[in-house]
């Protein structure tokens, strides 16, 4: 891959998408990850105002120092770079407290999990609407288009993905490019939505490379059972993960009334 040119077709992309759609920049949420601190170096390269928030809920000190320190990295880079952070964890748990209490319920603690993604994604479209700016999403390739690992209507509610046609091995290798710092370079892939050190392998069951090379073998039309061992196990868990997400990567089914009935 060539980090560079691959860097600037992004920018570009990202400004000719701006400059049609009349919108005046981007508003990006940063969590301390790898894909936001690319996405968010790449919208600041493009010279167009950038808002960058930070939306703690019950956050790990590790994951908000990470973000704090990229974002100063990029405002000393660049001067189009803005910052806001608004603490939603009190919003947060007056929701909560606002719900009925299932005591013990799996399927309640995972919808809370999503919850907090889709009040995030409500705090960074209320920016974007002040300042007439774009969402822009930081989604990559596995997460987006081969296992749905993300939130419908949550992180998966943008304006625009700039990195999702891009791996996170390739991720990784443009934000090295970008001088993306090491703390975040080195911290383990995760959502930060639980409020714990779990990551994404530990959610999954796998690593990004294995995703990836899932992700490929049934591009070539392969199945679990053509491999054995830990090369099943992984062709297994990616083909759960992509046939119960089917739904967040395909277009809303829409009825479709026919012709003699209207």
């Amino acid at each position: 891959m060539d980090r560079k040119a691959v860097i600037d077709h992004i920018v570009n992309w990202l400004k000719a998408y701006t400059e049609k759609s009349g919108t005046k920049g981007y508003v990006v949420g940063v969590s301390g990850g790898i894909d936001s601190a690319l996405t968010s170096s790449l919208a600041a390269a493009t010279g167009f105002p950038v808002s960058l928030v930070e939306m703690p809920i019950h956050q790990s000190s590790d994951q908000v120092s990470r973000a704090r320190k990229h974002i100063d990295k990029l405002q000393k880079q660049y001067s189009n770079v803005s910052r806001v952070e608004v603490d939603l964890t009190p919003v947060f748990d007056q929701f909560i407290g606002s719900l009925p209490n299932v005591p013990g319920s799996e399927a309640r603690e995972m919808s809370l999990v999503n919850s907090r993604a889709r009040l995030r994604m409500t705090t960074l479209y209320y920016f974007a609407a002040l300042e007439s700016k774009l969402v822009v999403g930081t989604g990559n390739k596995v997460e987006d288009f081969g296992v749905g690992f993300y939130t419908k209507y949550g992180d998966g509610g943008v304006d625009l993905s700039p990195i999702a046609d891009l791996y996170k091995t390739q991720v990784y290798a443009l934000a090295e490019e970008m001088g993306v710092i090491d703390e975040i370079m080195q911290a383990p892939p995760t959502d930060g939505l639980w409020g714990d050190d779990r990551t994404d392998e530990d959610q999954i069951g796998a690593s990004y490379p294995e995703l990836e090379w899932a992700m490929e073998e049934q591009k070539k039309g392969k199945q679990s059972s053509d491999f054995s061992g830990r090369e099943r196990e992984v062709m297994e868990i990616y083909s759960r993960y992509n046939r119960n997400n089917r739904h967040k990567m395909e277009a809303i089914p829409v009825c479709e009334i026919p012709e003699s009935l209207l």
